[in-house]
């Protein structure tokens, strides 16, 4: 066990609770299961890693990032069952209904922001553990080339990525369906933003134009 006392992980578990939160809401007529199930699933996966770090990576437990990486896959696949859901809705020929497409389309977008972004921030270099300077535990090689990473300019000789510039990473993947200043560099990685991508892609160029189409 070692002591890491500069990275916050109450972000990124916000962004999780979010997102769990976001389940509630998900339009009945995408899929017949009851809401609940997803938020007490990934709360049950949260609970061990809030309580091992509340607020602050202090506790290094190999099977703690195990348990995230579990939580990640979950959301991952309900994520992708919920825009199946709502394909297959759509190929029906009932979804003449304009706000449930839009509602959604943007609760599955969202979705696979945070979850990617969560993801991306707990395998790059092999975890926020392991891009811990102090830390003991030798980091791997990189997986994401951040800009900060290719200068050379006063200030930023030290610079380490948070949860938010792996969010922002998942964001523009989203939103532009490739990589956009951060590069992908490690196969693991390539998959994931892949993945990533063409669940954007399918939620924004199917869904949500039909959806306006409706509206």
């Amino acid at each position: 066990m070692n002591s890491t006392r500069h990275i916050r992980r109450w972000p990124a578990s916000l962004a999780v609770v979010a997102v769990l939160v976001l389940q509630l809401v998900v339009p009945t007529e995408i899929i017949p299961l009851p809401r609940w199930i997803m938020p007490v699933l990934g709360a049950a996966l949260l609970l061990p890693l809030v309580w091992a770090n509340p607020f602050h990576l202090r506790r290094d437990e190999p099977w703690l990032r195990w348990v995230e990486l579990m939580l990640l896959g979950v959301l991952v696949v309900v994520n992708a069952i919920y825009l199946t859901g709502l394909i297959v809705y759509l190929s029906s020929g009932e979804a003449n209904d304009g706000p449930v497409l839009v509602k959604a389309a943007l609760l599955i977008w969202v979705t696979n922001v945070v979850a990617f972004g969560v993801w991306y921030w707990e395998v790059d270099r092999g975890g926020p553990f392991a891009r811990a300077p102090e830390h003991e535990r030798e980091a791997e090689r990189a997986d994401l080339l951040f800009p900060q990473m290719t200068v050379d300019l006063p200030g930023w000789e030290r610079w380490l990525p948070g949860f938010t510039d792996y969010l922002f990473v998942a964001f523009t993947a989203a939103t532009a369906f490739s990589p956009t200043d951060t590069m992908p560099l490690t196969a693991r990685v390539k998959t994931l933003m892949g993945i990533q991508a063409a669940v954007s892609l399918l939620t924004v160029a199917v869904v949500a134009a039909r959806a306006v189409n409706v509206l």
